[in-house]
């Protein structure tokens, strides 16, 4: 693995540890159908994420959890429950995608970074929700609660995005050959 790809692995693990800190299943979910779909390879241990039973299960958890968001008081709560999940889940999509590296360097990347990213944006929505119920009775929580979806969604896609984007660079002998001697130009594959 060149050091490209492993700092693009670390950066997509850690952009998707973002977005666990604003719904903790909906990235889960979605490295699950990228995984599935064989958009998205995964570490051999977290192959399970790519199966249909992982598929239908985050999904449900992900309808469930984005519906409860919705709910004064519950909202609340759930911040409650998602704060040490979603350093879980950030932790283990990190560890998921990060590939080729010995398993004690994942896992301390996985942790640190994975972990630390999502708990400190848990943190602070789950602080500026609780505000926000203070200062509005509850009424502002649900525009907080879609900007959380907005970005948890736009954050997972975003790193899949970039990934399945990057494509492979091949040197291409275009013909006839250059009569110049220009250097042949680099292309996509």
């Amino acid at each position: 693995m060149s050091d490209f790809d492993l700092a693009l692995s670390i950066a997509l693990g850690v952009g998707l540890a973002a977005a666990t800190g604003f719904r903790v299943f909906l990235p889960m979910l979605v490295v699950s159908a990228a995984a599935y779909t064989g958009h998205l390879p995964l570490v051999e241990s977290f192959a399970w994420l790519g199966t249909p039973a992982a598929l239908i299960m985050l999904g449900v958890a992900a309808v469930v959890e984005i519906l409860a968001y919705y709910i004064s008081g519950v909202d609340n709560l759930l911040d409650t429950l998602a704060t040490p999940a979603a350093v879980v889940a950030g932790t283990l999509v990190t560890a998921a995608v990060i590939t080729d590296l010995p398993p004690m360097v994942r896992w301390t990347t996985a942790i640190i970074a994975g972990g630390g990213v999502a708990g400190v944006i848990q943190g602070v929505t789950a602080l500026l929700r609780a505000k926000s119920t203070v200062l509005t009775g509850g009424i502002g929580n649900p525009v907080i609660a879609t900007a959380e979806l907005g970005g948890s969604l736009l954050l997972s896609l975003l790193a899949l995005v970039h990934r399945a984007s990057r494509g492979r660079r091949v040197l291409v002998a275009h013909n006839p050959p250059d009569p110049k001697g220009h250097a042949a130009r680099w292309s996509r594959e």
